[in-house]
Order: C-alpha cells, then sequence, then structure tokens
C-alpha cells in the first residue's frame, strides 16, 4: 500500500473555515451582453495582461500583437527596450500590425503610409503639405505600460497603472526558489471555445471538481489538503502529487498510484504510459528521481530540487484571467480571452521547458484550434470538454445563481474583484459567503 512520508503533512485543507453560507453570483455575468460592454469598458483597458512570452520579444526587431476583445497591443522590441503601443495608426485608425514576426525596422501604416520608428515617433507622412501645418511630435503611437515577470510579457493600456510588481503582491517572491526564468516557451496554442472567458477561467481556480472529472489525477494527488491563499488581484493553491487523494474511500496501492501520474503527467519524468513501477522508495521519492534524472538527460541540474520542489504544484491566479502552474520542474500557463460575442472565448496556453541558465531563446510556435481539435493531455482534455456543456447550463432561465463553496474561493475572489474595477451597484452584487468575502 501507499507508503507515508513527511511529505504527507499538509498546513492547511483546501476549503479552510467554512463561511455561513454558499456565495452566489449572478449567472447572468457569464452571457449578458451588457456585463461584457462594462468589461470592455472599466476592465481589459485597466488591468495588467499578459500578452506573450520574452521568447517571442527576445531580439530587437521582433514584435507580437496582443488581442483581447476590441483592443489589440503591439509589443515591440528597438535597440534599446521593449516597447508596447496601441495597435493604431494615428491618421484614420488602421492597424499597424498583425501576428507576430521579425526583423521588423518601422511601423508603417499599410492603407496610407504613415510610417512610425519602433520608440513610437512619427517619421513620414505622404503628401504632408496636404495637412497644413502638421507637427510630427504632435502624432507618437499611443504608448501602453509594458514590464515583464520570470519571462511573461504584461502590458496595461491605463497610462496610470499601478506597477507591475504591485499587481502581482506577494506572488513573485512566494515562487523565487523556482527560478522560473530559467523555463523557455517553445509553443503556444490558442484554442476556441463556446463559453465566455470566466467559464473557462473558473476551471484553472478550484480543485472541487477533481473527485469528479479527472478520477485519474484523483488517483495520483492530493485535493484535500491543498491549503489556498488570497492576496488580492493573485491568489495560489497547492497540491502534492504521488499520493492518493484522500477523498477514495478504499486504499490503493503504489502500483495505481504511480500508474495514475504517468497516465496523467509521465511526460513530465519521461515516461511512457505503461511503465511499470521500479518500487524501492516511496511513489513521490520515485518520480522525483525519475524526473531528476529526465532533466539531467536535456542538460538540466535538478540536484538543488527536493522531493517536496518538484511534487509540490503551485497553481496562483492573477486577476482576471491568467493561471500560472509550476513545480520544480514544469510550467504551464493559460490564459482566457473574450470571443466575438460573451458566449464565446478563447483559451491560451503557454508551453515551456527548463533549459540550462542562459540558454538561447527560440520563437515559440503559435497554433489556434477548436476545441473539437484540441487534445492538450489527458487532463486539459478533460477540463476542456465540459465548457460548452457549463455555458450552455448558465443560459437555462430557471438558473439565476452560481452557488460556490469556499474551496472555491480564487473564484469568488475574481468575481470580488470584477465588482471592484466595474463598481456594481448593491444590487448586482454577490451575495452570502461571508462579509467580505475568504481571507486565505
Amino acid at each position: 500500500m501507499v507508503t507515508h512520508t513527511a511529505h504527507d503533512v499538509r498546513r492547511e485543507d483546501a476549503i479552510g473555515p467554512p463561511p455561513a453560507g454558499p456565495t452566489r453570483v449572478p449567472a447572468a455575468r457569464y452571457y449578458s451582453p451588457e456585463f461584457a460592454r462594462l468589461e470592455n469598458d472599466h476592465l481589459w483597458p485597466r488591468i495588467w495582461q499578459l500578452a506573450c512570452t520574452l521568447d517571442h520579444v527576445a531580439e530587437p526587431g521582433d514584435y507580437f500583437e496582443y488581442r483581447c476583445g476590441p483592443y489589440s497591443v503591439l509589443i515591440v522590441r528597438d535597440d534599446t527596450q521593449l516597447r508596447a503601443f496601441q495597435n493604431v495608426c494615428r491618421h484614420r485608425g488602421n492597424s499597424l500590425c498583425t501576428g507576430a514576426g521579425s526583423e521588423l525596422r518601422e511601423l508603417r501604416c499599410g492603407y496610407h503610409g504613415w510610417t512610425w520608428d519602433l520608440a513610437g515617433a512619427l517619421k513620414r507622412v505622404p503628401n504632408r503639405k496636404g495637412f497644413g501645418a502638421l507637427r510630427m511630435e504632435d502624432y507618437p503611437l499611443v504608448a501602453a505600460s509594458v514590464d515583464v515577470w520570470a519571462g511573461l510579457v504584461f502590458v496595461n493600456l491605463d497610462a496610470a497603472a499601478m506597477p507591475l510588481g504591485d499587481y502581482l503582491e506577494a506572488m513573485p517572491a512566494d515562487i523565487a526558489w523556482n527560478r522560473l526564468e530559467d523555463f523557455r516557451c517553445y509553443a503556444t496554442m490558442t484554442i476556441e471555445v463556446d463559453a465566455n472567458w470566466k467559464t473557462i477561467a473558473d476551471g484553472y481556480s478550484e480543485t472541487y471538481h477533481i473527485q469528479t472529472l479527472h478520477p485519474e489525477l484523483h488517483r495520483c494527488m492530493d485535493d484535500v489538503f491543498a491549503p489556498q491563499q488570497i492576496w488580492g488581484h493573485t491568489g495560489k493553491s497547492e497540491q502534492f502529487y504521488g499520493v492518493p487523494s484522500p477523498h477514495l474511500k478504499e486504499p490503493i496501492s503504489d502500483n495505481d498510484v504511480w500508474d495514475a501520474y504517468v497516465a496523467t503527467q509521465g511526460t513530465l519524468m519521461g515516461v511512457e504510459e505503461g511503465t511499470p513501477y521500479p518500487g524501492g522508495d516511496s511513489v513521490p521519492d520515485v518520480i522525483a528521481a525519475r524526473t531528476r534524472e529526465f532533466a539531467a538527460s536535456r542538460g538540466v541540474d535538478l540536484g538543488w530540487a527536493s522531493t517536496e520542489q518538484i511534487m509540490l504544484l503551485h497553481q496562483y491566479n492573477v486577476f482576471p484571467n491568467l493561471t500560472l502552474l509550476t513545480n520544480a520542474d514544469h510550467l504551464t500557463v493559460m490564459t482566457s480571452h473574450p470571443g466575438p460575442d460573451p458566449e464565446h472565448g478563447e483559451l491560451v496556453m503557454y508551453l515551456w521547458s527548463r533549459m540550462a541558465p542562459g540558454a538561447p531563446r527560440t520563437r515559440p510556435i503559435d497554433v489556434r484550434m477548436s476545441a473539437d481539435e484540441a487534445h492538450p493531455g489527458l487532463v486539459l482534455t478533460q477540463d476542456i470538454s465540459v465548457l460548452a456543456g457549463l455555458q450552455r447550463g448558465l443560459r437555462q432561465p430557471g438558473f439565476t445563481h452560481v452557488t460556490l463553496s469556499n474551496e472555491e474561493r480564487r473564484v469568488i475572489n475574481l468575481h470580488r474583484n470584477l465588482e471592484r474595477y466595474l463598481d456594481l451597484p448593491e444590487a448586482d452584487r454577490m451575495t452570502g459567503g461571508e462579509p467580505g468575502g475568504p481571507k486565505s
């Protein structure tokens, strides 16, 4: 049977102190055109949001267009620094660039030829005489705020935005031990989903669904003693792998735990499904050792990482739409964006590999697909499979509110922040739970 080690001693369960009653969130937030307009007007132009990675814009002349709802931001690297601009020509409003690329030397509008340098200064206007007294310095590109943390490039359309470091609160210090700057992004997947962006984000903000939706994961992850923390814009949950869920009513063998881990996470240690459990140490220690060996095979030294640092998954949420999952040799980052209407959205997955310190950066492969075409591993495919049905259910006339447990406090925190940014009247706010919501 499963060998119990010191790693089984958890600090707190996933629920924490239960509230007096559930939290109720108006379901219309997930499909109302009026609510989506509030988000477009008062949320997306004011918050820090992940736009791309440093691997997309590593060299002078690299550029990347980031879109979110009606907004388009152009991230460019000139000879000295990373810059971001609203992606709009100051003449007639044409978009200057689409997609991503390299070797950009200037920003030239394809409609009438107005041209800016990569620092955003207007340099050429064809037939300038026809405008009369046109002062070039009056028409720079409209700058957006841009900053970088751990290889992630964030933008904010609000010129008066708080610094990114303040927005991320305690998160950078909390995960500083993990050397995230050594990861390199090798691919992004943009998946078109028949669901609101919040429906997508909610699925990566709680572990309550694991016992039902992810039976394989349930056999190799502790979803009970999985402490959570809320800081404000950010929050986190921790889940220890290589042990069965305490929810399981019957004990299972080490072989069963190993098989479940290999089925769901085997690529993280380079082990194919069907590989038998080698025995010896506890399952977490065996997995950690295999993970170190797999890292060494690609030139990465994980000798500094303990079994706990390899097996404990840290899942961070950054308001409104970012989830970062990491341990000592794993990093996956996900965001969700609004689609063409409130009942469609995009899930963007950033896939990473830890590299030796100082390894060169290469441009990630960017692919787009429908939810039916996407198969990003067993667990994430299961997550995606329920989204369209969730969105349909939210629209049913008898379903007026989402009912949330304290275990879903990171979902609650998303809505608490939404209410703050949108300045909703009292009648449109959440009800129930504890006054002010759960703190940790």
